[in-house]
């Protein structure tokens, strides 16, 4: 029921809005906006420092009129060279547009890293090392050279893995369909 209404009060906004725009247009004065308590304070303070500001608003004032008539803006292009405006000419500007290279892991790695932290590269590799090989890579060991906490060290192993990719046997998959359907063939025949 909203959008109907809604619908409507907009064709009824919108009716005749042509004439009705030109009636407003005809006019010979258009009605102020209403104006403010504070607007109209500041008014009456204006008139008590200047009675007659009211006929000078409204009187054009020639000279004002003479001045604005010998103002002319003249514009003329000019091609500005930046280069030498430069304050270090030594250091100029790139002159390849093309866009940088993204980096591997998608922001650019710290070159020095905080005892206690480590880079996603190292965690990477040393969750890697741990999977290939964990009674080399234990945690204790995997601590003590990235110069972590024990426990922080256990629970990235515990909740991070590096993905492993599983490619399966096509003789196997068609093994397993054949038996599926040499099932259902006997069940078939068993029922029957």
């Amino acid at each position: 029921m909203g959008k109907v209404m809604s619908m409507l009060a907009r064709k009824a906004n919108r009716f005749n809005v042509e004439n009705r725009a030109h009636r407003v247009l005809e006019r010979d004065k258009p009605v102020p906006a209403p104006k403010y308590e504070s607007n109209i304070q500041d008014m009456q303070r204006a008139l008590e420092l200047d009675p007659q500001l009211v006929e000078k608003l409204n009187k054009k004032d020639q000279a004002l009129d003479d001045r604005l008539k010998n103002v002319y803006v003249t514009s003329e292009d000019r091609f500005i060279d930046y280069a030498s405006q430069r304050a270090d000419p030594s250091k100029p500007l790139p002159l390849s547009r093309k866009t940088p290279q993204d980096f591997e892991y998608g922001y650019r790695e710290p070159t020095r890293v905080a005892a206690g932290c480590c880079t996603l590269r190292q965690a990477m590799q040393f969750i890697t090392d741990h999977q290939s090989d964990s009674s080399l890579w234990t945690k204790q060991r995997i601590a003590a050279d990235y110069k972590l906490k024990e426990d922080v060290v256990e629970k990235i192993l515990h909740y991070f893995r590096t993905f492993n990719v599983y490619i399966p046997d096509r003789g196997q998959k068609e093994r397993v369909l054949s038996q599926a359907s040499r099932k259902l063939i006997d069940n078939k025949k068993n029922e029957e």
